[in-house]
Parts: structure tokens; C-alpha cells; sequence
């Protein structure tokens, strides 16, 4: 049985110490936004490492998802493998063997309000750039796609497939800029 630790913060400057988890047998961190499991390679890393009768220990409910689908998934999948999760700030609990209602509505509520503050950051930060943009002091992000390398190679006879795999993008960033 081994004790296995999970710590996320959502930009590489911000600090994991915080999330202080005591003692583990092995440890997963990373310094990536929250908003999608799948993107979270030290996540899926944890998923894959564990085993039954492990002990995975989460500082808070909103450092492991900020979606709802995505924590209820998490936990299943943990607990499908026989694989226990704790989190310390909430001091809960799951695993196979415990079916405790009181415990599974709280998961339900903390999950729906960790999405819930997720929404609230993006509007926001929504909000904050359109007042920005009507300032004129907004500019975006600089763009990381050579559009005219992209559309250079594609009159070179290159197919999409050939042109994303050169430049290291994706497809459907090859269409945008074609079709655009």
C-alpha cells in the first residue's frame, strides 16, 4: 500500500508548498491550469501509477478537478482500481468498499462549486479584457503560428497532414489559417 501524493497550481509561478500533504511514498505535481484532466500529464501519470489498495492524498477537491464530470470521473477511476482518495481541507474520504451518502453529497457540492468558481474566474477575466480592448491598451497574446510559412508550404503542394506535421501544430490550426 502505498501513499500517494497530488499537488497543482494553476501557473508556473505560483507555489506548491501550501499544500502540504505529510508524508508520501510517491508524489505528482505540476503547474497547469485545472480546467481539463486530459491536458494534465503528472494526473494521468498518478492514474496510471496506482494500484489497489493505495492511498491517493489531495490537498483540496479544486486542486484535483474544476469540472464536475471531471472530479466524478477521477474518483471513480481511482476507486474502480481499488484505490482510495483522500482530501485533507474537506477531510473526505472514498474509496470501493465506503458508500456513504453524506460524504458523496458533499463530493457533489464541492465539485459543483469548484466549477462554479471556475465560471466566475472566466467571465471575469472576460470582462477585464473587453475593458482592456475599449482602452486600447489590449493587444492579445503574439501569435506562435507562422501564418505565411503555413500558407507558403500549402503552395508547395504540401496536404494539411504534412504541413502540421512540419511546423509541430495541429491540424486544425492549418484549416483555421487556410480557410480564414
Amino acid at each position: 500500500m502505498a501513499r500517494v501524493g497530488y499537488r497543482r497550481v494553476s501557473t508556473e509561478d505560483q507555489n506548491l508548498d501550501r499544500q502540504d500533504l505529510g508524508p508520501t511514498d510517491k508524489l505528482f505535481e505540476e503547474k497547469l491550469s485545472g480546467k481539463s484532466a486530459a491536458d494534465r500529464p503528472a494526473l494521468q501519470a498518478m492514474l496510471d501509477y496506482v494500484r489497489e489498495d493505495d492511498v491517493v492524498v489531495v490537498h483540496s477537491i479544486d486542486r484535483l478537478a474544476r469540472d464536475l464530470r471531471d472530479l466524478q470521473a477521477i474518483v471513480q477511476r481511482l476507486n474502480d482500481k481499488g484505490v482510495a482518495i483522500t482530501f485533507l481541507s474537506e477531510r473526505l474520504t472514498f474509496s470501493a468498499d465506503s458508500d456513504d451518502p453524506l460524504a458523496n453529497l458533499q463530493l457533489q457540492m464541492m465539485g459543483a462549486f469548484s466549477e462554479f468558481e471556475r465560471n466566475i474566474i472566466r467571465k471575469r477575466q472576460a470582462e477585464g479584457i473587453a475593458q482592456a480592448k475599449a482602452r486600447g491598451v489590449y493587444k492579445g497574446r503574439k501569435p506562435t503560428i507562422d501564418r505565411d510559412k503555413v500558407r507558403s508550404l500549402r503552395e508547395q503542394g504540401l496536404s494539411t497532414y504534412q504541413i502540421a506535421d512540419q511546423l509541430k501544430i495541429s491540424r486544425m490550426s492549418v484549416h483555421r489559417i487556410l480557410n480564414g
